[in-house]
């Protein structure tokens, strides 16, 4: 096990090839002031470029998953209007959207334990996982246009996969509040679950015994494939597809698959 921690924002812990990502700022429910919004896109890039990791899982500690912007916090340390707006113009994915953008660039699956609060940068950060565990009574919502805002972190590129147009604008035009129920109901998350944690990481266990070279081929095979055209979402199939026959992780998820026993994957540089 490696344990890393990100500027006291974040913690790292590596464990038979699966990351754990914390968010550690549990006395102010995770909000996101500048050490936190550094710390998360840091963390992101670390697990993204770590070999031997398979899967991710990112949870808050405390009461709380992430709570949004901690807009006192941002403004003091940043109290020229100029230098608050300079992250805004790129480039891009800007400053405030790499926290969440990150996780879709990382090449395998990342699996979000979401409690407590979850609102605003906390649900776009949710968001930007491929997968979403809730506990019942966790809270979630597009929070933004309660500042007068729009959601800007990189939610264009998650939420449009989740649910319809006419949900996600009802959801940010009014900034109306959800339960962790209610969330799985609509689509935002995938499964609602007494304890979030406990279920992402044995979700993410479980692929963990995959091949994770197939297993990250899929993660590209779906983001790059799900609004694209058929003649480029096929063509991707059958790249990806030649790209792992006859490969030694393939030969050996037949091999185990054959006799029944857990497979011996070497992990991709």
């Amino acid at each position: 096990m490696t344990d890393v921690a990100t500027q006291q924002r974040v913690s790292i812990s590596i464990d038979d090839h699966v990351a754990t990502v914390a968010l550690t700022r549990p006395e102010k429910h995770n909000a996101l002031d500048i050490a936190m919004f550094e710390a998360i896109s840091d963390a992101a890039e670390r697990v993204g470029a770590e070999r031997g990791v398979r899967a991710v899982v990112v949870h808050g500690e405390g009461p709380s998953f992430c709570s949004g912007l901690d807009v006192a916090g941002v403004m003091a340390q940043q109290p020229g209007s100029d230098d608050l707006m300079a992250p805004l113009r790129g480039p891009f994915p800007n400053w405030f959207q790499r926290p969440a953008y990150r996780w879709l660039e990382v090449p395998v699956p990342v699996i979000a334990a979401i409690h407590g609060h979850c609102l605003g940068g906390g649900l776009q950060i949710a968001l930007g996982a491929d997968i979403r565990f809730a506990a019942p009574d966790a809270r979630l919502a597009v929070l933004e246009v309660k500042w007068g805002l729009v959601p800007d972190m990189a939610i264009t590129r998650t939420l449009p996969r989740l649910v319809g147009i006419d949900v996600a604008k009802e959801l940010a035009f009014t900034g109306r509040v959800l339960s962790g129920a209610e969330a799985g109901e609509l689509g935002l998350v995938t499964h609602v679950t007494d304890d979030p944690l406990a279920a992402a990481q044995a979700l993410a266990s479980e692929i963990a015994g995959r091949s994770p070279d197939a297993v990250r081929s899929m993660k590209r095979l779906f983001n790059e494939s799900w609004t694209a055209s058929a003649e480029e979402t096929l063509k991707l199939e059958a790249e990806l597809q030649l790209g792992l026959l006859g490969t030694a992780n393939q030969l050996e998820a037949v091999r185990a698959g054959m006799v029944k026993e857990p497979a011996q994957f070497s992990d991709p540089e």
